[in-house]
């Protein structure tokens, strides 16, 4: 069995830009997604804090230092430059791999500028029963 848990999340990213006439994807500053952990084309659930909406796509990285955070594609219809989102990836992991996870969570200011490092508690496995 696996169990599908947050590995990732980049809180209150600003939309730097939207292009509904690229192919699709979000564009993401590579030293953001380095600072949490997305990987080129890793899959990705992006949601507006304004309206709520959520959508799935792929990170695309971007030009370092520059704070992009771009909408591309379909994506650019789920909110507009200035809107803020939230950038979520995931990971399956087994039962016993789940002891000790802990996501990378970062948020960002207006510039898409790392302001903290939030540290979840990691994840304290069940213990089976009949097992110490």
């Amino acid at each position: 069995m696996l169990l599908t848990v947050l590995k990732s999340k980049l809180h209150l990213a600003t939309v730097t830009r939207s292009d509904l006439n690229y192919h699709g994807s979000l564009t993401i500053d590579p030293d953001l997604m380095d600072a949490v952990g997305i990987v080129p084309y890793e899959a990705i659930l992006v949601s507006n804090t304004a309206t709520g909406q959520r959508a799935e796509t792929y990170a695309l990285p971007g030009v370092p230092g520059a704070g992009q955070i771009e909408l591309n594609g379909a994506m650019a219809r789920l909110g507009s430059v200035g809107d803020h989102v939230i950038v979520m990836a995931f990971v399956q992991l087994t039962p016993e791999e789940l002891d000790g996870h802990s996501p990378k969570v970062v948020a960002l200011d207006g510039s898409n500028r790392i302001v903290e490092f939030i540290h979840y508690s990691p994840i304290q496995a069940p213990v089976a029963p009949g097992r110490p």
